[in-house]
């Protein structure tokens, strides 16, 4: 499949479904493009719709957005179906380095993920610090707690903690625990609906609106730590990847100006993500 075609037909298909809202930044720079693999939570939280535009302005070259799941964005990428990938499970972008899909892995920025639930809070974890008793609380109680179930690095983060928690969630019985396949708006969506619990990116819940009953509840254990890195899709395997403008993109993201542009984007007087491309070991 030729990459034009691809571009245009995601596109295309975003614009239809309405999942990929301000993904394709200025129609003047439509005949110079890359595309990047990213996870839902750079478009949901709005910082894409806020950061493509700068870049745009300053170098010409378009941005073209496939917003899915981490594991699904590597995947894309990984056809070599993008030519710039932005996630965030370290372990994963790791090892798509280590299989040559690119040659390096730049780390761009962080935040935190939170866990979300009704006010009301029939798990009594509202405060903890401790994430994993958080999780047996609610285990315990077997109140509802949806799941997105969908290989993201939210997903994959959640597994992780509920192994840590030394429990297994999809084997409990009682049918409290919800694997939706879906991303983070549909899933705090369905939080809401179902006075239920969430594990979410913070950036999605502060550009979220249909909270209901929904709140914050634990926050602020090192384990909810969330760290997102860049890659350029390895163009030695990919021989169609646009190098030269990914590497442009890649490189103004890590600069002193795309870090600016990420610690300015707010909501409410509140950061969404830090920059933190020159730390050691991010």
């Amino acid at each position: 499949m030729l990459r034009r075609s691809f571009a245009i037909g995601c596109a295309a298909a975003a614009a239809l479904f309405g999942l990929l809202p301000g993904t394709v930044t200025q129609a003047g720079a439509a005949d110079r493009f890359i595309t990047v693999a990213s996870t839902t939570s750079t478009e949901d939280s709005g910082l894409f719709k806020d950061l493509l535009p700068k870049f745009t302005a300053k170098t010409g070259i378009g941005v073209r957005v496939v917003a899915k799941g981490t594991g699904q964005a590597i995947d894309l990428a990984k056809r070599g179906d993008a030519d710039v990938l932005f996630v965030h499970h370290k372990p994963s972008e790791e090892k798509f380095v280590a299989e040559g899909f690119a040659t390096e892995r730049k780390p761009v920025m962080y935040n935190d993920f939170i866990v979300v639930g009704p006010a009301k809070d029939p798990a009594g974890v509202k405060g903890s610090k401790d994430v994993t008793d958080a999780l047996a609380r609610i285990a315990a109680a077997k109140a509802p707690f949806v799941s997105r179930g969908d290989d993201s690095g939210t997903h994959k983060a959640e597994l992780a903690l509920w192994t840590a928690a030394k429990l297994d969630p999809a084997k409990a019985d009682g049918g409290w625990y919800k694997s939706i396949g879906q991303g983070m708006g549909p899933t705090l969506n369905t939080a809401a609906a179902m006075e239920g619990y969430a594990l979410a990116d913070r950036g999605t819940w502060l550009n979220f609106r249909n909270r209901g009953d929904l709140a914050v509840l634990v926050e602020g254990d090192k384990r909810l730590f969330n760290q997102y890195g860049v890659m350029l899709v390895n163009p030695a395997k990919f021989a169609h990847v646009k190098a030269g403008d990914g590497q442009a993109f890649v490189d103004w993201l890590v600069s002193a100006e795309g870090q600016k542009a990420i610690a300015d984007y707010t909501i409410g007087g509140q950061p969404l993500f830090f920059p933190n491309a020159n730390e050691p070991g991010a």
